[in-house]
């Protein structure tokens, strides 16, 4: 499994955020995992902010990013923990007709 770590170099660091990437954002990013750094105070936004501007191509509407922390849906306003898991999970479409 490849991993990338974004490190903000503003200092105060309190969380480390793993972020799994699957299916097509994987793809789009050409890594599994991604470690961020963040400050406390942090949200599931700022996560999806950070990835968004490291990986610009991921998705044109980074608010309509589904999110899961520790293996639960959360929405953009949930606050991280040091140590959380973030799963970033692409929309789902098509199927059997």
């Amino acid at each position: 499994m490849s991993s990338r770590r974004l490190i903000d170099d503003g200092g105060g660091h309190a969380l480390r955020i793993t972020v799994r990437l699957f299916a097509s954002y994987r793809e789009k990013a050409k890594t599994s995992q991604i470690v961020l750094d963040l400050s406390e105070g942090a949200s599931v936004k700022t996560l999806v902010d950070d990835v968004c501007a490291a990986y610009p191509h991921l998705t044109s509407n980074p608010d309509s990013l589904v999110v899961a922390i520790n293996q639960e849906y959360q929405d953009h306003t949930f606050p991280l923990n040091d140590g959380d898991e973030a799963a970033l999970i692409p929309p789902v479409s098509g199927g059997a007709k």
